[in-house]
């Protein structure tokens, strides 16, 4: 049986560039939207074009190089935003204009004051004039993970009567648990009229830590769209991780889900990002951290020497990064000693190991970690 597809919807160059001292330049973010492209990705979106000039010329200039992805940009629900975003989409040759407006309570009273009836006529109108210039139209319900379910169903409903052709059901403050989120989509699926029209997508921040699960139950219970940004990054605590999602479809082949990722290139995918924002990737980071696949145990280094899939569920070439890293610390045993020990140039007799390994915990007694150039010292001071 194949997969059924999920659309990944990439908002590293607008939601990711939001972290405060991430800001890229449009050269830079043009070499990204090119990686983007190759990486495999359905949607970028480019930018948020009303909010400077910048902006407006990053999308520009972005939909003049993008050949098959769809680029997309960023508005309020108000008509001068939707206008400045169709003019910086002119040159797109798949264009999506995303509009949308806050529909939980918390919004419509304190940011808006305003009234639920309001809420739909200001997102209906504004799907209405954005399809006047494009056809590919995303609404977002900002804070539809805080959304009474009832209403969030008629929002979408009436949206998709506008012509909305994807509807963006955003955990915006993180708040959902996996369970709670999933339901909501499920509640869609089974209440909203027309709900064929459209596909749901999920755009999870991570405040509580939960934006990858909430949005792996969200394509579970029937969303087929995922926005995400590479490395996770994002408004406060970051958004869904795009390396994160894709290869948990990967890694459970009994979801029949899949992407168009290259996963191959993500951990230089990642690297690039990383580079350009100067934002460093935590080291324990699922996927692309550096230490993804590195094993500093003894019981886990002599697992993994034996047989990789003893402690790694990803072969780490399937993400583009070339082997598994066997880091020799105080808590290795005699079988990483070796290995690390033969790729130097040094195949050790049993006896040897013995004499070695003695001298080898003293020295990494000393040091945080024992690297290839003192593997020599540690012999000819052994043997």
């Amino acid at each position: 049986m194949s997969s059924e597809n999920v659309k990944i919807f990439d908002t590293t160059l607008r939601d990711g560039e939001q972290v405060p001292g991430c800001k890229l330049d449009t050269s830079q973010k043009l070499v990204i939207a090119e990686r983007l492209e190759e990486l495999g990705v359905d949607v970028i979106e480019a930018g948020f074009p009303v909010s400077s000039p910048g902006d407006f010329n990053s999308v520009v200039e972005i939909s003049k190089i993008i050949k098959n992805t769809t680029v997309c940009a960023l508005t309020r629900a108000v008509k001068k935003d939707i206008e400045v975003a169709a003019d910086s989409l002119k040159n797109a040759k798949h264009p999506r204009i995303h509009t949308g407006i806050g529909t939980s309570d918390s919004h419509i009273k304190h940011k808006f004051k305003s009234s639920k009836e309001k809420i739909i006529e200001i997102g209906y109108e504004a799907v209405k004039y954005a399809k006047t210039f494009v056809k590919d139209v995303e609404f977002y319900a900002e804070d539809a993970g805080r959304t009474d379910n009832e209403f969030l169903a008629r929002v979408c409903e009436k949206m998709i009567e506008a012509g909305a052709t994807v509807l963006n059901i955003p955990d915006t403050t993180g708040y959902c648990l996996p369970s709670e989120y999933g339901e909501k989509i499920k509640f869609l699926y089974e209440n909203v009229k027309n709900i064929d029209k459209a596909i749901i997508s999920c755009h999870c921040h991570n405040d509580l830590g939960l934006a990858t699960a909430n949005s792996i139950a969200g394509i579970v219970n029937g969303a087929r769209q995922i926005e995400c940004t590479i490395n996770g990054i994002g408004e406060r605590a970051g958004n869904t991780s795009l390396e994160e999602v894709v290869m948990i479809m990967r890694q459970h082949p009994d979801l029949n889900l899949d992407t168009n990722i290259n996963s191959k290139l993500l951990f230089d995918t990642s690297k690039m990002v990383s580079d350009n924002m100067g934002m460093p990737v935590q080291p324990n980071k699922a996927i692309v951290g550096a230490n993804a696949f590195a094993h500093s145990s003894g019981i886990h280094q002599d697992g993994v020497i034996k047989n990789r899939e003893t402690y790694e569920i990803i072969n780490p070439l399937d993400v583009g990064v070339t082997e598994s890293a066997i880091i020799l610390t105080a808590r290795s045993g005699r079988a990483a000693l070796a290995y690390r020990a033969k790729k130097v140039g040094f195949d050790l007799t049993k006896n040897e190991l013995d004499l070695v390994y003695y001298e080898f915990l003293k020295f990494a007694d000393l040091k945080k970690e024992v690297l290839d150039e003192d593997i020599p010292i540690i012999i000819k001071n052994s043997l």
